[in-house]
């Protein structure tokens, strides 16, 4: 069977080291998993190029939306939060499902009180929907845009939650009063976007989705001050365990995909 990561750019991502460990540690040596450098534009056409030994991909940006839109069916998580990381492929349907919201949760288990997103795309959808899962309420998400926030806006209408949106990032002085006291910040920016940003204090977590070249710079300046940052190679590990579930039918071997993802992390630096 094969799978793969789709994406543009993709060259970086660690997901192949990450699913190809599973199947190593579950046993299932006839199974492959690459990567495609694909955009939204080829995503309809490589996915109706697919076999039937193909169990599903594992979709980066800028996929996330535009995967519902080749999915036959759609897993609600994925339709509330108006994105999907995975396509699984089975008995020649195609289902759109969110892991990235379990790879969230999973990385800032236990946090609690006000929290922060940067950013308004796919992955600050899950994140909304992350956070009403840990029972925050309480959440505020800095966007450059407010133009830009109409997907973000109807994805908290169905998860049934009422963030505040402000165009904070675009002046660094005022996102850094956002950030001050908050307990938990959520960056889904690019690489390099949040890096002038400060105001993280030291009771804070941060979960900086980026991570390569880790540490940020952001992700820096907060451990800096004191807070505990999380990287994200640990939503990263937690939502391949969930799609390795869902394409093969058993389990994610957490223990095994770290210890390869760790190996593969260290390598490159």
């Amino acid at each position: 069977m094969h799978a793969a990561v789709l994406g543009s750019p993709v060259a970086h991502s660690l997901s192949p080291v990450l699913h190809t460990a599973a199947y190593r540690a579950l046993g299932l040596d006839d199974w492959t998993y690459d990567r495609h450098e694909c955009d939204e534009a080829g995503l309809p056409a490589f996915v109706d190029g697919l076999g039937s030994d193909w169990a599903g991909l594992s979709l980066t940006m800028p996929l996330k939306r535009v995967a519902l839109e080749v999915a036959e069916e759609v897993a609600p998580l994925a339709a509330a939060t108006g994105a999907a990381n995975t396509l699984v492929l089975t008995r020649g349907r195609r289902r759109a499902e969110n892991t990235d919201v379990a790879g969230i949760i999973a990385a800032l288990r236990g946090a609690r009180g006000r929290a922060v997103v940067l950013g308004a795309g796919g992955t600050a959808q899950a994140a909304l929907a992350a956070l009403r899962e840990l029972g925050i309420d309480d959440v505020t998400v800095l966007v450059r845009s407010l133009g830009r926030t109409g997907e973000l806006r109807d994805a908290a209408e169905r998860l049934g939650v009422t963030p505040q949106i402000s165009d904070a990032l675009v002046d660094p002085a005022r996102a850094a009063t956002a950030l001050t006291g908050a307990d938990v910040v959520i960056s889904t920016l690019p690489a390099g976007a949040p890096d002038a940003l400060t105001g993280i204090g030291a009771a804070a977590v941060l979960l900086d989705v980026v991570y390569a070249p880790w540490p940020t710079p952001f992700a820096a300046t907060a451990a800096a001050a004191g807070a505990r940052v999380v990287s994200g190679l640990e939503m990263l590990l937690h939502q391949a365990a969930a799609q390795v579930e869902l394409m093969t039918g058993r389990p994610g071997p957490v223990a095994a995909m770290r210890a390869a993802l760790d190996a593969a992390v260290a390598a490159r630096a």
